[in-house]
């Protein structure tokens, strides 16, 4: 059971380290540790967990960690993997801000965070392309609910829950 602790930490860590840019921004990085190298969530358990993690208050990371963590090894194993979580960014921070404090104003500073951001961008998109079934589009219904979901969240301040629920709805129509 240590070893699993120790585990989580390390990768909860890692996660944690470079989720550089938002929300989203650790998801691919997030899925290569927990479903490629270590297979503790399947491909799909990923997509469900990413899912229902958006009904519940809090950052996803958190949420992750805390699913991990507690399905591998119960309560010690969402400490761990939180602890992890947490470590990095933490230590990064007071790092950052002063770094941040002394070059902010230097133009390749902006142009080095701006190329960053970018990098998250695509990074996402390719994300986006690897979490589902090419072949699900061919559906009307199915293009429907990706069409009004991005309208409703891209565009409008429905709280995101209720798009996920709506098209929950749709699909067991």
């Amino acid at each position: 059971m240590i070893m699993i602790l120790i585990r989580l930490f390390v990768s909860f860590l890692k996660i944690g380290l470079f989720a550089v840019g938002g929300a989203y921004s650790f998801l691919p990085l997030l899925e290569k540790e927990i479903v490629e190298k270590y297979h503790w969530l399947t491909k799909e358990e990923f997509l469900d967990v990413l899912g229902a993690v958006k009904i519940f208050p809090g950052a996803i990371s958190i949420k992750y960690a805390t699913y991990t963590g507690y399905k591998l090894s119960g309560i010690p194993g969402a400490i761990a993997a939180n602890l992890g979580n947490l470590a990095g960014p933490a230590i990064l921070i007071i790092f950052a801000a002063n770094l941040y404090g002394k070059y902010k104003n230097l133009p390749n500073f902006k142009a080095a965070l701006s190329m960053v951001q970018l990098a998250v961008f695509s990074m996402l998109i390719a994300l986006a392309f690897q979490l589902i079934d090419i072949s699900q589009l061919l559906y009307p219904k199915n293009i429907l609910v990706v069409v009004s979901s991005f309208i409703l969240f891209a565009f409008t301040k429905v709280n995101p829950a209720l798009i996920l629920i709506g098209a929950a709805i749709v699909g067991a129509l």
